[in-house]
């Protein structure tokens, strides 16, 4: 442990150098020392001063090298469990919010989106979040025109509205019609998928179900998602509609309008994931079990309902 001890020492010295040369070579050495062991992490952690140098430095208006080699080592630090929470405090929450909303590079966004999502990642830290303003610096990054960092905006929001309080002010950020958009308009089945897993998130507390049910034609939005090739959308389309059918005869009532539904269910039901399987599973169950509500009328009123 002597060594990485003297390495460190030595960098934290060439810190304090006006050479953005040495500066730079120390940071170089630093996320190299720290970007496997936990002990260096701790270690640099524990040493007076030094994550308060690292956010000063990854503020360098002068030199964007500088930024990202700072930015990278409090990212690598925050993969330790017990330095997440004492790294998450509001100053450096809110100057990560700012780099994403600012950054006129793709990179720095990408390693500031990553420690957001790192430190999201212990359940302590989430509500903070919340209070800072990332939900909807997130909502309104991923908004924007796709780019290199959107899967990174992506992940820390899906992190983040694991918490039922993030869940509510991503909504009210106008979350919902964002990330249906990306579904729709994007080429790439990764940020589709991960934004569909996100709405199930959402779709699992009031608010975000309401919004979805508000959404213009989402039943065939989400049949559509179905036929597709992208194996985590189908599952988080089918996850949605689970959710649409247990709460709203409307979103049943369009599905059964919809003749393709259940040969794109049964479909599912035989390609699909073993999750994918099983949700195709309950869904063509619910609607064998609305059918007969229509044929049978065993549900007085309903059956009006679904004829409409």
């Amino acid at each position: 442990m002597a060594r990485p001890r003297e390495a460190i020492a030595e960098c934290l010295s060439e810190l304090q150098s006006e050479s953005q040369e040495n500066q730079q070579k120390a940071l170089l050495t630093l996320v190299s020392i720290t970007k496997v062991s936990p002990q260096n992490r701790n270690l640099l952690a524990q040493t007076n001063g030094v994550v308060s140098t690292l956010l000063s430095l990854s503020m360098s208006p002068s030199s964007t090298t500088i930024q990202l080699l700072a930015l990278s080592i409090l990212f690598n630090l925050s993969l330790n469990p017990n330095l997440k929470q004492t790294l998450a405090d509001m100053e450096k929450i809110l100057f990560l919010n700012s780099v994403i909303l600012s950054s006129t590079s793709a990179e720095p966004s990408r390693i500031a989106a990553s420690l957001l999502c790192s430190l999201a990642m212990l359940d302590k830290n989430k509500a903070k979040f919340g209070v800072a303003g990332t939900v909807e610096a997130l909502v309104k990054v991923i908004s924007r025109s796709r780019g290199p960092a959107s899967h990174h905006f992506l992940s820390t929001l899906a992190e983040l509205v694991q918490f039922h309080g993030n869940c509510t002010v991503a909504v009210q950020s106008g979350a919902v019609p964002v990330l249906i958009k990306l579904v729709e308009d994007s080429d790439c089945e990764d940020l589709a998928g991960t934004s569909l897993a996100i709405l199930c998130l959402l779709a699992r507390f009031e608010e975000g179900l309401t919004a979805l049910k508000e959404t213009d034609k989402i039943v065939a939005l989400l049949i559509e998602i179905l036929k597709g090739k992208c194996m985590l959308s189908k599952e988080g389309a089918a996850d949605i509609l689970l959710r649409l059918f247990d709460e709203s005869e409307g979103c049943i009532r369009d599905a059964l309008r919809l003749p393709e539904f259940s040969s794109v269910l049964a479909d599912l039901s035989v390609r699909g994931s073993v999750r994918a399987r099983e949700k195709a599973s309950l869904l063509m169950k619910k609607l064998m079990e609305a059918n007969m509500d229509v044929v049978y009328g065993d549900t007085g009123n309903k059956t009006a309902t679904y004829l409409q």
